[in-house]
């Protein structure tokens, strides 16, 4: 049986910030693999390096940002080229907050029209029938009317569904999605969800999904990755570690999450504060804040190891996390 393709790999990937000729590097190293089809979610606190990985990935980082290691995409044709070559080819992305993701002064279906000739260098009149064609594809209604429309004239569920045809119009292999639910209602945030898992059965699209929000995560995602302090602290399917968390910072999401079965009872907090990345402790950064804790957590490097395919750096994996749900 053929292995499934490889179509995107962090390999060693750290992320630094000069700030005041200071360097920071919040993020790294990270490994992770994404291979043809598959739908990832990477989870974690503001700040655990979510939203910066994909600018990474995407080569949207900010002046004075730096990335060593390798970040490489794997195109259809068999050519391995960085992931930032790949950008409005093989890679789109899906932004959090859509009225800033649009430009106020263009109608929507223009902005469409745009990804459209820049991929397939067409005319503007082909550009235009295949933006409402798109529109239409990511379900807004009366598409050629709503595509003359400004972003301001449209409410936010749509707005975003505007997004989505957008990264729809380069025809990628993956999509990278940075919160694309946070600003919307629940009615709204489900109505997305449906949208995002229906065009990646239909157009065979790879899936990088970013949130803070397990229960988002596990509709979408087949494989999850834990983020805390810019590193990797657990991965694995998303079904097991949602069920089985092997680290404790893991574990100590889901404690946090809303369950009917606490109706009454305040919810369980993580207690601390996430590391400064200009200050990282030694050994597992999660360890000032983790009740399991051992003096050997707090020297040497913390590094994955897998068993069955779920991964964790935690030393003390074996062992049960009974926490307060």
């Amino acid at each position: 049986m053929t292995s499934p393709r490889t179509v995107l790999r962090l390999d060693e990937v750290s992320i630094s910030l000069s700030t005041a000729g200071d360097a920071v590097t919040p993020v790294g190293p990270i490994n992770v693999s994404l291979v043809a089809g598959e739908s990832l979610g990477i989870v974690g606190e503001s700040g655990s390096g979510k939203s910066l990985t994909l600018k990474a990935i995407m080569g949207l980082l900010p002046p004075g940002a730096s990335v060593s290691g390798s970040m490489d995409f794997n195109d259809s044709d068999g050519s391995v080229v960085p992931s930032q070559l790949a950008r409005g080819r093989g890679l789109s992305m899906v932004f959090q907050e859509p009225m800033t993701a649009l430009n106020p002064t263009m109608r929507v279906g223009t902005q469409v029209a745009w990804g459209v000739r820049a991929r397939n260098g067409v005319s503007r009149a082909d550009a235009a029938a295949r933006a409402v064609d798109l529109l239409d594809q990511v379900g807004i209604p009366e598409p050629a009317r709503r595509a003359r429309m400004w972003p301001h004239q449209l409410s936010g569920g749509l707005r975003q569904r505007v997004v989505i045809a957008m990264a729809l119009a380069t025809e990628p292999s993956v999509l990278l999605c940075d919160e694309p639910t946070t600003a919307l209602d629940v009615t709204v945030q489900a109505q997305i969800l449906t949208l995002l898992k229906s065009l990646r059965e239909s157009l065979g699209m790879s899936l990088v999904f970013v949130s803070h929000d397990l229960g988002v995560v596990a509709k979408v995602c087949d494989r999850i990755v834990v983020l805390y302090g810019g590193q990797v602290v657990e991965t694995g399917p998303t079904d097991i570690v949602l069920t089985a968390p092997r680290h404790p910072y893991t574990a100590a999401l889901l404690a946090a999450v809303p369950s009917y079965a606490r109706v009454g009872f305040p919810l369980a907090g993580i207690g601390g504060s996430p590391p400064d990345p200009r200050d990282f402790p030694p050994g597992c950064r999660f360890a000032p804040r983790c009740s399991f804790a051992r003096d050997e957590c707090r020297s040497g490097a913390m590094e994955l190891v897998a068993t069955d395919g779920h991964a964790t750096t935690c030393i003390r994996a074996d062992e049960p996390l009974e926490l307060t749900r």
